[in-house]
């Protein structure tokens, strides 16, 4: 329900219907290109239309009802991030600042591109069935359900001005699909494709219980109990997380799952409050990093140190304390992303490996492993307050 249903969406009915067009226009629609492209490998002309007969006109007209919605829904989501500039998705949040803003932008264009494309392929083929056109009128379909609309705009055109339209309408949607899956990898809308999985891969556990290190578990229980510790434990190679390689690969396609909408951040009180932590600044700098990382072992075969980590020159410690982990971010995430498991990783480094902690925090550090409670009563005396 996560990610085919869109559930979390639907606490804002009308964006996520908006965006529930775009969706399924995506995933259905594209069905169209299949005949697209059997018709150019053939040499026939609607393909499907004599099999399927009256079901074929039904099917592409429910197509042009989707064309037509998600032309609509993509013009609102272009009018929200550019003339309204809603808070969450414009580029008044830094983060969004520059090529986020241009990918959303992007990809917004594409749609609206495509789905003009479809409807003129229509209305200028219908137009040339009905003029008899050798090729076009092998199959006809008659008119369909949105595309006849635009016929007397084209009414006037010759035929081999009408052929030119619907070829370059027919070529160009083509191109326009296969160009499209070949962006996606380097786009936030890879979240397409990754949501699936990403929501598959969720932590069932309750949100507020966090994954500790079985290393640190085992050395309070021989801290507690000193005789069941082993003389040859080997130490951890490291606590916490400093860079990309010492988070997890479900931590990493969190952040190529990322949609950048914001949600999480919108639901944080640390950033409610003119704190520096914004939840998905976290993921698109860890994505970010990841990238950077990815090119330096591309270019040098293995990963060459380059002097940079995800912490301190992507994601800063102010950032990190700001965090209150209540989880408001990973609830209201529609691709059951969790953010807050990268700030514990990358809070647990600075705390255990470089004891960068605020000084107010070191007596509590200090009680937690001498008295193991964070406060300043040994063991012993904790019953003394019955007295």
């Amino acid at each position: 329900m996560l990610a085919f249903g869109q559930k979390k969406m639907f606490r804002k009915p009308m964006v996520a219907l908006l965006h529930f067009f775009v969706y399924a226009g995506f995933v259905i629609i594209n069905i169209e290109i299949l005949e697209i492209i059997l018709d150019g490998l053939t040499g026939k002309h609607r393909l499907f239309a004599q099999p399927l007969g009256d079901i074929y006109v039904f099917l592409i007209n429910s197509f042009e009802i989707l064309a037509f919605s998600v032309l609509l829904a993509c013009v609102v989501f272009l009018v929200r991030r550019n003339l309204w500039k809603v808070k969450r998705v414009s580029s008044g949040n830094k983060e969004l600042a520059g090529w986020p803003k241009t990918d959303a932008n992007l990809i917004l264009v594409t749609e609206i591109v495509l789905m003009s494309l479809f409807l003129l392929m229509n209305a200028s083929d219908t137009l040339l069935q009905s003029k008899g056109a050798e090729h076009y009128s092998l199959h006809p379909t008659g008119n369909f359900l949105l595309s006849q609309y635009l016929q007397p705009v084209l009414s006037g055109w010759s035929e081999s001005t009408l052929i030119g339209l619907e070829r370059s309408a027919w070529w160009l949607h083509i191109a326009g699909i296969f160009a499209f899956l070949n962006y996606l990898p380097y786009s936030k809308h890879l979240h397409i494709i990754l949501a699936f999985p990403n929501t598959y891969y969720a932590r069932q556990t309750p949100l507020g219980e966090m994954e500790n290190m079985p290393s640190v578990q085992q050395e309070v229980l021989y801290a507690m109990q000193p005789e069941l510790a082993p003389t040859d434990a080997a130490a951890p190679a490291r606590f916490g997380a400093k860079d990309v390689m010492d988070l997890s690969w479900k931590n990493l396609m969190d952040a190529y799952s990322c949609t950048e909408c914001g949600r999480c951040t919108a639901a944080c009180p640390a950033n409610l409050t003119g704190k520096l932590l914004s939840p998905r600044k976290i993921m698109m700098d860890t994505r970010d990093r990841l990238e950077e990382v990815g090119k330096n072992i591309e270019k040098n075969g293995s990963f060459v140190e380059d002097g940079k980590s995800l912490l301190h020159d992507r994601i800063s410690t102010e950032e990190l304390r700001a965090c209150t982990t209540c989880n408001a971010c990973v609830q209201e995430c529609p691709v059951a992303i969790s953010p807050l498991s990268i700030i514990l990783q990358l809070r647990r480094y600075l705390i255990m490996e470089e004891s960068n902690s605020p000084q107010e925090w070191a007596g509590m550090f200090g009680n937690v492993e001498n008295n193991f409670a964070p406060w300043k009563f040994s063991p012993e005396e904790r019953d003394a307050w019955v007295q």
